[in-house]
């Protein structure tokens, strides 16, 4: 199997996570934090994960820039939640 052929199918499962799992629990994560909760531990938890595998994606964004603009997307949803979820903690 070629690269090319391996990142095309790392790619595609990505995008399906991101579309089934990772973009819904990001809107509930916001909607919670925009309602002045607090983040409980699995939230934490679960947002230290997607962080860890950033890492991941941005080696793939810098073979593959067409998906920059998606990926700078969900970046800024992801800060926005823990710029928010940081204020609540501090009120």
């Amino acid at each position: 199997m070629s690269n090319s052929a391996k990142d095309e199918g790392v790619i595609a499962a990505l995008l399906e996570r991101f579309e089934k799992q990772r973009l819904p629990r990001a809107i509930a994560l916001k909607d919670k934090v925009d309602a002045g909760e607090k983040l409980s531990q699995v939230d934490i938890d679960y947002l230290k994960l997607v962080f860890q595998d950033a890492n991941k994606v941005q080696l793939l964004v810098s073979k593959y820039p067409e998906y920059e603009q998606l990926v700078a997307q969900a970046f800024h949803l992801y800060h926005q939640i823990t710029e928010k979820a940081l204020q609540n903690e501090q009120t």
